[in-house]
């Protein structure tokens, strides 16, 4: 059955939104290892700050953005991020994120950045629906450092559309990937 929409409407129909998943096809985002991703602000525009003298100047939603990234994996056990790995521009950030084997007593073993070797291949072939989002996994971060933002800057400076849907990420596979994105 064909479902007709005005236009302007907001009802999803799913002939002619067909959202698909960018993400790598079998591939386990909650697996142990590293990820470097890039967050686009709404619509591209610089809402973060600017670069004044080739350094970059956060303005209050910029700073926003930052201390949440660092709160967002304070609060989840699984993720660890370092202050050299991250960075807020004008239009979108960039940070490598780290998920961490969790031990059964739910404690996080400092492991350093060992975690190089992407372990997330599915060998057996089930994988969950593209547009499901696991916990612990690296969606189930952004999601959460996303909605973070959005509901403190709502908040503290009365703002919303602050991100672009999705974000992009790239797995780091070897120690001469890691070195070239740091």
């Amino acid at each position: 059955m064909h479902v007709t929409h005005q236009h302007g409407t907001n009802e999803f129909d799913p002939e002619r939104h067909r959202r698909r998943s960018i993400r790598l096809r079998g591939y386990d985002y909650s697996a142990a290892g590293g990820y470097f991703v890039t967050v686009v602000a709404f619509r591209r525009e610089c809402l973060f700050g600017e670069i004044v003298d080739g350094e970059m100047r956060l303005n209050a939603l910029g700073r926003i953005v930052r201390e949440e990234w660092f709160r967002s994996a304070q609060i989840r056990k699984e993720i660890r991020v370092e202050e050299d790995e991250f960075i807020v521009m004008p239009n979108h950030i960039h940070g490598i994120i780290w998920i961490c084997d969790v031990g059964a007593d739910g404690v996080r073993p400092d492991s350093g950045k060992q975690i190089i070797k992407p372990t997330g291949f599915n060998t057996r072939g089930a994988s969950l629906a593209p547009l499901q989002r696991p916990p612990k996994s690296l969606g189930s971060f952004i999601a959460g450092f996303k909605a973070s933002v959005t509901s403190r800057a709502g908040r503290e400076l009365n703002t919303a559309n602050i991100w672009q849907r999705n974000y992009y990420e790239h797995i780091i596979r070897v120690q001469k990937d890691y070195e070239r994105i740091a």
